[in-house]
C-alpha cells in the first residue's frame, strides 16, 4: 500500500494534487505511474482509495475512487501531557510509537525540574506524519508547543484526568484500575527528575487523580507510552 498525506483534501473532492514533497516521493522515489493505486489520509479521520491520474515529480494528480470518513475512529480519546527529555531522540521515539499506537493529543510541558526549555515542533510534526502513514492511521494527533505546567492545569479539561508521579507519601492507584469506559483521558507525565511535590499538589487541586504505572521506575518516554498503551489494552475490546 502506497499512502500519502493530504491535509487539505475535502471529503467530496473527486481529484487532488499532491504537494511537491509527496509528488516527488510518489513519482521519483516510488516510481509510480498513471493508473497505480494509492491511499490518501487527511489526518482528520478521512482515508481515501484513489489512483494516479498523472504522475509528475512536482504535481502528481490523483483521482479519488472511494472515501472512508472517520476511518477506525475510537470511542475514546487519549491526551498525554509530558515534559520533554533532555535527549530529544527519546521524546521523538515516544511521539513516533504513540502515533503508531493511536493518540489524539500531545502537550509538551515545562515543569519545575525540566531540563529542556525548547523543542523543534516542526520536526516533531514530520515524525508524527511519517508514523501516521507507516501505521495506516487516518488521524494525526494535535501537537501543542511547550506549555508552562501551571498554565496547562488552568486550561479547561473534560473527561478523566490523571497524574503519574513517584513522590513519596502520596496515595496512588493503578492507572489500569482507574480507567472506566470510553471517555477522554488526560495523563500528566513528569520530567526525568519527576514532578515536584508542589506540582503534584497543584494537579490534585485541579482535579487530577494520582496514579501509578506499575512497580518499575520508568523513563519519561517509557512512562508516557505505557500510559497510552494501558488505555488501549483496556478499551480496545
Amino acid at each position: 500500500m502506497h499512502l500519502f498525506f493530504t491535509p487539505d483534501l475535502q471529503p467530496n473532492d473527486a481529484s487532488y494534487t499532491l504537494s511537491e514533497e509527496e509528488s516527488k516521493h510518489c513519482a521519483r522515489v516510488l516510481r509510480l505511474a498513471q493508473g497505480d493505486a494509492v491511499t490518501l489520509v487527511d489526518g482528520r479521520g478521512g482515508l481515501f482509495e484513489a489512483e494516479i491520474a498523472e504522475a509528475n515529480p512536482k504535481k502528481t494528480k490523483i483521482s479519488i475512487l472511494q472515501s472512508h470518513p472517520e476511518y477506525q475512529k475510537r470511542g475514546y480519546r487519549i491526551h498525554v501531557a509530558v515534559a520533554p527529555t533532555k535527549n530529544m531522540d527519546r521524546m521523538e521515539w515516544f511521539v513516533e510509537k504513540a502515533v503508531e499506537m493511536g493518540i489524539d493529543e500531545i502537550t509538551f510541558l515545562h515543569c519545575a525540574r525540566s531540563e529542556r526549555k525548547n523543542l523543534n515542533l516542526e520536526r516533531i510534526e514530520k515524525i508524527a506524519v511519517s508514523a501516521m502513514k507507516q501505521s495506516v492511521k487516518a488521524y494525526l494527533p494535535t501537537l501543542h508547543p511547550l506549555t508552562r505546567y501551571a498554565d496547562f492545569l488552568q486550561q479547561p479539561a473534560t473527561g478523566q484526568r490523571f497524574i503519574a508521579h513517584l513522590v513519596e507519601g502520596q496515595e496512588r492507584h493503578s492507572l489500569a484500575k482507574s480507567i472506566s469506559g470510553e471517555d477522554t483521558y488526560t495523563i500528566l507525565i513528569g520530567p526525568e527528575g519527576d514532578f515536584s511535590p508542589e506540582e503534584v499538589t497543584q494537579a490534585l487541586q485541579a482535579g487530577y487523580k494520582p496514579v501509578t504505572l506499575g512497580q518499575s521506575r520508568l523513563r519519561t518516554e517509557t512512562a508516557a507510552l505505557a500510559a497510552c498503551h494501558t488505555i488501549h489494552v483496556l478499551l480496545d475490546v
